[in-house]
């Protein structure tokens, strides 16, 4: 029985595809977007032949500098699922293109949803990127928080991970206002950092990057030093619970665990004794963040449960990279 058909943006990216994939699970058809002439799109097998995909999954070319080429995509469909941004981490974009790109193509799809007379909810996936308090006196973190754009660009520069804040905080703020404006049914989720299992055939940074006490990268080690942690699935079954709990809205901080660098060296000493895990003692000099919690009581508070803890995201991304040839 189908449940009905969406459109999920920029389905061949680490998330978007799980999600792809549990969509199919859970009994709905699929559209999704892939950029044109994109190298990702030369294999598209990790989608094509999942399962429920023969049947119920359609995929479409579309480019965000070019908003009406979703129209086709999101035709019919019950929910769009808003998953791609524009990610330009080497810093080759200035800010402002970034950020008018990433506002101009996400306000180009959220008109064409309007305009489709069938899209019951739109779920856009932001990023705690946009909830990056610098307030030191603040214990919890709610979504009520927003980023503060100059503070990121005195703590960051103009690195590419500034921008990418940057941007994401300003989309969805331009998403959010677009919505309340037009009455347009919208959430909003916040996911930390996204760890798990992937079925992409290209190791995703937010992975390799969680990885790193387990390759080596001592390089990652200042950006680990307390890290709030999602599993892959987890934000993929609250993308489809919002989308399907009638009482949603605004904004949804999806954060499993929290953790910081010693306990986690600890966890994964234990755990994976035949990797070379620094030590606790050795990691005191990566201190601890000052900053607040992210809190996700209001998604709790809607029935809302996370399945998945911190073994079971580096038991599947451990996994998964061993199934894919990186590690």
């Amino acid at each position: 029985m189908e449940k009905g058909r969406v459109c999920v943006t920029g389905g061949t990216g680490f998330f978007a595809s799980w999600l792809i994939k549990r969509l199919l699970q859970d009994g709905y058809a699929v559209n999704t977007t892939i950029r044109p002439s994109s190298d990702r799109t030369k294999n598209l097998n990790y989608l094509t032949e999942l399962p429920g995909a023969s049947e119920r999954l359609r995929i479409f070319e579309a480019d965000l500098d070019k908003p009406d080429s979703f129209d086709a995509a999101i035709q019919g469909c019950i929910g769009v699922f808003h998953v791609a941004h524009p990610t330009d981490l080497k810093g080759k974009e200035t800010e402002e293109t970034k950020i008018e790109r990433a506002v101009h193509g996400t306000i180009g799809i959220l008109q064409t949803c309007l305009n489709s007379k069938t899209v019951k909810r739109v779920v856009y996936t932001s990023s705690a990127s946009t909830v990056d308090s610098h307030d030191k006196g603040l214990n919890i973190i709610d979504e009520s928080k927003w980023s503060d754009v100059d503070c990121i660009r005195r703590s960051w520069g103009s690195s590419g991970i500034a921008s990418y804040a940057i941007t994401k905080t300003l989309t969805e703020k331009a998403v959010l206002e677009f919505a309340e404006k037009h009455g347009l049914d919208l959430v909003s989720i916040i996911p930390t950092w996204i760890h798990g299992p992937f079925i992409c055939p290209f190791l995703p940074g937010s992975v390799s990057s969680s990885m790193a006490m387990i390759i080596g990268n001592q390089n990652e080690y200042e950006y680990r030093r307390r890290t709030a942690f999602v599993h892959t699935d987890d934000l993929a079954r609250a993308h489809i619970f919002l989308f399907e709990y009638p009482e949603a809205k605004g904004r949804y901080i999806c954060s499993a665990v929290e953790i910081t660098i010693d306990k986690l060296a600890e966890c994964l000493s234990a755990r994976y004794p035949e990797y070379p895990i620094p030590t606790a003692d050795s990691l005191k000099e990566v201190t601890e963040s000052k900053f607040g919690s992210l809190s996700s009581k209001k998604l709790l508070d809607t029935g809302f449960k996370f399945k998945y803890g911190i073994e079971d995201m580096y038991d599947a991304a451990i996994q998964c990279c061993k199934e894919k040839g990186f590690l």
